[in-house]
């Protein structure tokens, strides 16, 4: 288990508070009273345990702030968090020694989606707000009081497919044939399923559909199929480093798809392969306009940059990960602000009454399964940069999908 006690500064009044935050100001005073505990998990080992490491990093960078404005409800916050190990299971159990043997005061949610399954049936059963960042599957969210970070609307497999293609329809060279191949992974697996849909739909041809187990390090069988196949777009259903590995094979066979997209890569490992020129990603939150103009987002993207590089992140920019944790602190606190209390239930109804200024934009949580707009968007690597290039209103500098 690690602990984290940031003294700070305490907090002048709920609006106030926001104001000074967003302005970067601060009171000089020390907070008063008993600490706030906020209990997690996190995958600190494990498969899981780079991209965990990302939510580790955003927790602490929060909580350090947090209490520079004055903590919560003018008391110091902890942020207790223990190492799930990548293993719902266990995330289980543990988020049960926090409610109940810690005794904390709050919850936030783990990373990946089973291990925020299994945090939410705790948090059922003790009646307690869960506010997660990264749950792929939100037909699974059933719990009344958990409410997401990761803006991906309630029907993602759906409409996170349809901007893609809505961003290649809109291009100089829109793609008729696609290929499909996926981990199983589930909430990738799932989303993949829903694109196969749209690609029906929209009367494109699926020449090709692959699957692997996740953990698969071998991608010289599947190059060689999407090779065969020859379709103008490669649809990838990859985690972390799996595009890599894919991109890799194909070198080694000489292929080269002529457009390609992925759903949840390592971005900064694909930004640094040559071979992924031009390639697709969906995402939330870029460092760059207007995405910066929005609440905390200047600042946090400056900390979290030079923290990243201390800590020796191969990665330290802000993208859909880093943007997801640091929103579920951002809508945490403002359910406790708002409602100048520790109370779940009132958190609660205020968040599902109310929207959330966060560092993606104004978040609310009155759709189905507590989920709201999906905000994903379309970005492309660009001269050795990742670019949001759909929809068009969220773009930097009015750039624009590239294709060959």
């Amino acid at each position: 288990m690690k602990t984290q006690h940031l003294p700070g500064i305490p907090r002048r009044t709920a609006v106030a508070a926001i104001a000074l935050a967003a302005a970067g100001l601060a009171s000089a005073q020390q907070p008063a009273g008993q600490p706030i505990r906020i209990g997690s998990t996190l995958a600190l080992t494990g498969p899981l345990s780079a991209t965990a490491q990302i939510h580790k990093l955003v927790g602490e960078i929060y909580v350090e702030q947090l209490n520079k404005r004055g903590g919560l409800l003018g008391r110091p916050v902890e942020w207790v968090v223990k190492d799930d190990q990548s293993k719902p299971d266990l995330a289980r159990t543990l988020y049960e020694q926090l409610v109940t043997a810690d005794k904390v005061d709050l919850l936030m949610g783990p990373y990946a989606t089973g291990a925020i399954l299994s945090a939410m049936g705790v948090a059922q059963r003790y009646n307690k707000v869960l506010v997660h960042h990264t749950l792929g599957i939100p037909s699974l969210a059933k719990y009344d009081m958990q409410f997401p970070a990761w803006s991906i609307g309630s029907d993602p497999a759906t409409t996170v497919p349809n901007t893609l293609f809505d961003a290649l329809a809109a291009s100089p060279k829109p793609p008729k044939t696609v290929a499909v191949v996926t981990s199983k992974f589930p909430s990738i697996q799932f989303m993949s399923a829903g694109a196969r849909e749209v690609i029906k739909k929209r009367g494109l041809t699926e020449v090709l559909f692959l699957e692997w187990d996740f953990g698969n390090r071998d991608f010289g069988p599947i190059a060689n199929r999407v090779k065969d196949a020859k379709p103008d777009f490669v649809w990838v259903g990859a985690i972390g480093l799996e595009g890599n590995l894919l991109l890799d094979a194909m070198k080694k066979i000489d292929y080269s798809p002529p457009q390609h997209f992925y759903l949840y890569p390592a971005p900064g490992p694909l930004l640094a392969s040559p071979e992924a020129k031009n390639a697709l990603s969906a995402t939330i939150f870029e460092a760059q306009p207007p995405f910066t103009s929005n609440l905390g987002a200047a600042e946090f993207v400056k900390l979290y940059s030079e923290r990243a590089a201390k800590a020796g992140f191969s990665d330290t920019s802000v993208e859909t990960q880093a943007a997801a944790s640091y929103t579920a602190w951002q809508i945490l606190e403002a359910g406790v602000v708002n409602t100048r209390s520790l109370d779940d239930k009132a958190i609660a109804t205020w968040l599902k009454a109310n929207k959330v200024d966060t560092l993606q934009g104004k978040l609310r949580f009155d759709g189905t399964g507590n989920f709201g707009d999906d905000l994903m968007r379309i970005k492309q690597i660009q001269n050795g940069k990742w670019v949001v290039v759909w929809p068009k209103e969220v773009t930097s500098g009015g750039a624009k999908l590239i294709t060959p």
